[in-house]
């Protein structure tokens, strides 16, 4: 059986990291440079003024570009200065000038030379076959390498955004029964969980999030089973570290 993991809860994100809005957890309104509305969380702040968005609080208090007056000149002297501007049309060359060849003779066109023959390509190889990444067969190796392919991702972030509010997780890293090439990683707190999937066989973006929610309880027996922690930068590692 394929482990699932479904949020029940209707999701707010913030428009910069995409991060879930945990209960409680304070947002502030913006505006794109196109007028658009977004809403940005508190860690995603300084990115947010980064990209040229502005508080929509603040909105109001920005100062409008002024265009400075210039006295309008008469109609005559503006007629006067548009004649002046127009271009001036080059004189037409005489088509009966001297130095215009005659036409050729008609005994003097000679055809057009035939054209080579074209001669087929040869055989092409047959391409090599796309690379697959070698899969592990041992559970314990195959959840060593997703922990190194999930720390080279750009999830640890997320994963370092919400623990700077919320403190340090709980880990559970653990390869699926029903896809040998795939680890499932649930990353949760008291207020919210992650569940992401590690496809050890994808060339290209391997990690993938499959779930999240807020609350502990909508997570499986096998999803909070910890058996690894994370550390301050949202890296994961193998083994539950010793508190105090």
């Amino acid at each position: 059986m394929r482990k699932e993991l479904r949020p029940v809860h209707e999701e707010v994100a913030c428009d910069v990291c995409g991060r879930t809005i945990l209960k409680g957890e304070r947002t502030e309104p913006y505006l794109a440079p196109g007028g658009q509305r977004m809403l940005v969380c508190d860690l995603c702040t300084d990115r947010a003024y980064s990209e040229g968005w502005i508080r929509e609080s603040a909105h109001g208090d920005t100062p409008a570009a002024s265009r400075r007056n210039e006295p309008r000149r008469p109609l005559l002297g503006r007629l006067r200065s548009r004649r002046n501007d127009e271009p001036v049309a080059p004189a037409s060359a005489d088509p009966t000038a001297a130095d215009v060849p005659p036409p050729p003779a008609p005994e003097e066109i000679q055809p057009p030379p035939p054209e080579p023959a074209i001669e087929a390509p040869p055989p092409s190889r047959p391409k090599d076959p796309r690379h697959v990444r070698a899969v592990p067969t041992n559970a314990e190796v195959k959840v060593e390498r997703a922990v190194e392919v999930f720390n080279g991702s750009d999830h640890p972030r997320t994963i370092a955004g919400i623990a700077r509010s919320l403190g340090e997780p709980w880990v559970t890293a653990t390869p699926l029964d029903d896809a040998p090439s795939e680890v499932s990683l649930v990353v949760a707190w008291e207020l919210s969980w992650y569940h992401f999937r590690v496809d050890l066989g994808a060339e290209r973006d391997p990690v993938s999030v499959v779930g999240k929610g807020e609350e502990l309880d909508e997570l499986e027996d096998w999803a909070k089973e910890w058996n690894a922690s994370a550390a301050a930068d949202g890296t994961i590692a193998i083994g539950i570290r010793s508190q105090g």
